[in-house]
């Protein structure tokens, strides 16, 4: 999955279109990625005792994560990933994240 979790990112669909935020969790089998403040659901929760209130929930729910963009740290622009390999002397070579527009590596 070329999205991580504290990454900034860019939604593409929905009725948040447009808006950017970071990512709380990645579930990478299901391909599914939860956005701080952005695509809200309202939970309604019985009142558990006499006397008490009821409550309603906000919560960040999950969208699919080809309908967000990851947002470059770099240049600023909406970008697609690419992977770069880095060599490292004494050591084996190690694989990075890098945007396709600024050819920057994404940490």
């Amino acid at each position: 999955m070329h999205i991580k979790k504290n990454d900034k990112v860019k939604i593409l669909i929905g009725k948040d279109k447009g808006k950017t935020g970071k990512v709380l969790q990645v579930m990478p089998k299901e391909g599914k990625v939860s956005i701080e403040g952005l695509n809200l659901l309202i939970k309604h929760l019985r009142p558990q005792k006499q006397g008490e209130k009821g409550q309603r929930i906000e919560f960040p729910a999950f969208i699919n994560v080809s309908n967000v963009a990851l947002v470059c740290p770099k240049c600023g622009k909406t970008t697609r990933v690419a992977n770069k390999i880095v060599k490292v002397e004494g050591k084996k070579d190690k694989k990075f994240r890098a945007c396709k527009k600024c050819q920057e590596i994404i940490e």
